[in-house]
C-alpha cells in the first residue's frame, strides 16, 4: 500500500478533496473578501457569534467546506440537509434533535441546508421560528440569486453572502498543500510548477475540480528512480481531456454568461461577443439556443438600423440546423461577429413597447369608418369604406393629409427612427412625408380633432 496516496488505511478510500477539507480559518483557501484579516465575518468566527446565513455561489467554491469548516471553528454540532431528497418532516425532526442536543449538552446545532433553492415556500418556512428562537444556526447553500429563489421571509432573518470563483493562485497554493499534506498525497507525488498552474487553469474556479484532477494525474502517474511519482505532460494532457468545463445549463452561470454575449454584442465588441459565444459552446450550450437569442438581439438592438442583420441570424439558425454541430458553429461565429459591427438602434424595439403600453391600457378603439372593409350592400350603405382613398392612385402612391388611426389618437408618434445606419434613410423619409402631410389641403382630420 501506498501511505502517501490515500492518507493512511483509514482514508484510503475518500477522495482527495473531501481528505482536505480545512478544518480553520488558517487552512481555509480563498474568500477572502469574506474572511480575510480584518473582515466582519471573520471577527464572527473568531469571537464564536456566528449567525445564521445564506451562502450564494457557482458550483465547485466549497459552500459545503466553508459551512463545515465555520462549526468546526467555532465548536457547534454540524448537521447537513439536502433540499432534493429532504421534506418537511426531516426539517422538523433535525430541529428537534438540535432542540434535545441544546437541552441536554447545551451544545448548539448548524443546520447547513444544501441546494436550499429547490425547497418550496412552505418548507422554507418551517424554518423560520427555530431561527428566531436559536435552536439552530441556520446556514442555506444555493447556485441560484436568492432575491428570486428564496422567501423573502427567510432572506429577512439570514445573512447573504456571495462565494466567488477561487483565483489561480489560490487553487496553486490549495493543490500545493494537498501535495504537502499528510492526509493528502503525502509528498509521494511531484509535479512543476507550470504544470501546477495548468491544473489550477484547468479546474475554472472550482476548488473540487482541481483536487480530482491531481488526485486522478497522481494515479496515472509512474515511479520515478526515487519511487516518487511524476505528473508530467502527457498524463495531465490525458486528464484534462475527460474534463468539460463547468457550465450551469440551468443556473446563474447560464444567465451572466449569455447577458455578457447579448451586452457585447450591443456595445458593438465583436471579439467579447465571440468569446462569450465560445464559452457557452465549451461548456455545453445548445447551439440552437445561441442562434434563437441571436435573432432576438438582431430585432431588439440593430432593428431598422441594418434588416440584414435579421436576414443574416435567420440564416445562420437554418445552417445549424441542417449542419449541426461542430460545422454549424462557424456560421454562428459569422452572424454574432456582423452582429457587433451593426449599426445599432433600439428605435422598433422602444416603439413596440411603447404602443402596446398604450394598447393596454386604452380603451378599444373602433377602425375609422373610411378604413373598414365593405364585402356587402348594407355595409356600403353604411359608409363603410367610402373616403378611402387608395394610395397607389395618389402621386408618389403617398395619400398626405390621410389617417390611418383611429380618431382620437391622430397623431401619436411610436416609432422614431434613430439616426445610424439605414434608419438614417427611414428617418428622411419620415419628415419628408410629414411635410406632405403638413402642405395637404386634404386632412382627414384636424389638430383640433386629435385633441378631444
Amino acid at each position: 500500500m501506498q501511505q502517501g496516496l490515500f492518507g493512511g488505511e483509514e482514508g484510503r478510500h475518500r477522495p482527495l478533496a473531501a481528505r482536505m477539507r480545512p478544518r480553520n480559518l488558517d487552512e481555509y483557501v480563498g474568500q477572502s473578501h469574506l474572511v480575510g484579516e480584518g473582515k466582519p465575518l471573520r471577527a464572527a468566527v473568531m469571537e464564536n457569534q456566528l449567525h445564521s446565513m445564506i451562502l450564494w455561489g457557482p458550483p465547485g467554491v466549497g459552500k459545503t467546506t466553508f459551512a463545515r469548516m465555520l462549526a468546526e471553528q467555532t465548536s457547534v454540532v454540524f448537521e447537513t440537509l439536502s433540499a432534493v431528497a429532504s421534506g418537511v418532516k426531516d426539517i422538523r425532526s433535525a430541529v428537534e434533535t438540535a432542540r434535545q442536543r441544546r437541552e441536554t449538552s447545551g451544545q448548539d446545532t448548524l443546520l447547513f441546508v444544501d441546494e436550499v433553492h429547490r425547497f418550496n415556500k412552505s418548507q422554507q418556512d418551517a424554518f423560520l421560528p427555530h431561527i428566531e428562537e436559536g435552536t439552530i444556526l441556520f446556514i442555506g447553500a444555493t447556485t441560484e440569486n436568492p432575491s428570486f429563489e428564496l422567501n423573502s421571509a427567510l432572506l429577512s432573518r439570514t445573512r447573504v453572502y456571495v462565494l466567488k470563483d477561487l483565483e489561480e493562485q489560490d487553487l496553486v497554493r490549495l493543490l500545493e498543500r494537498a501535495l504537502a499534506a499528510p492526509e493528502g498525497l503525502g509528498g509521494a507525488v511531484t509535479v512543476s510548477d507550470a504544470l501546477m498552474a495548468a491544473m489550477a487553469r484547468a479546474a475554472d474556479g472550482d476548488a473540487r475540480r482541481a483536487l480530482n484532477i491531481l488526485e486522478i494525474a497522481a494515479d496515472l502517474a509512474e515511479e520515478d528512480a526515487e519511487g516518487r511519482r511524476v505528473i508530467d505532460d502527457d498524463i495531465l494532457q490525458q486528464v484534462l481531456q475527460s474534463s468539460l468545463r463547468r457550465f450551469d445549463k440551468g443556473g446563474d452561470v447560464f444567465y451572466d454568461q449569455i447577458s455578457a454575449l447579448h451586452k457585447s454584442v450591443r456595445g458593438s465588441d465583436p471579439d467579447a461577443a465571440l468569446y462569450w459565444m465560445c464559452r457557452m459552446l465549451d461548456g455545453g450550450c445548445d447551439p440552437l439556443y445561441i442562434a434563437r437569442r441571436l435573432v432576438r438581439i438582431a430585432s431588439e438592438d440593430i432593428g431598422n438600423a441594418d434588416p440584414r442583420a435579421l436576414s443574416l441570424s435567420m440564416e445562420g439558425w437554418q445552417v445549424q440546423e441542417r449542419l449541426g454541430s461542430p460545422e454549424g458553429e462557424l456560421t454562428l461565429a459569422q452572424v454574432v461577429t456582423y452582429l457587433a459591427l451593426a449599426p445599432k438602434s433600439i428605435g422598433v424595439y422602444r416603439a413596440y413597447n411603447e404602443c402596446m403600453a398604450l394598447v393596454r391600457r386604452d380603451q378599444d378603439r373602433a377602425v375609422p369608418v373610411h378604413l373598414r372593409n365593405a364585402p356587402t350592400a348594407l355595409m356600403k350603405e353604411q359608409g363603410y369604406g367610402a373616403e378611402y382613398r387608395y394610395a397607389h392612385d395618389e402621386p408618389e402612391a403617398f395619400a398626405a393629409g390621410e389617417s390611418y388611426m383611429p380618431e382620437a389618437l391622430a397623431g401619436t408618434r411610436f416609432y422614431h427612427p434613430e439616426p445610424r445606419g439605414l434608419e438614417t434613410k427611414l428617418a428622411e423619409k419620415r419628415a419628408y412625408l410629414d411635410r406632405l402631410n403638413a402642405e395637404s389641403t386634404r386632412q382627414r382630420y384636424t389638430r383640433e380633432d386629435s385633441k378631444q
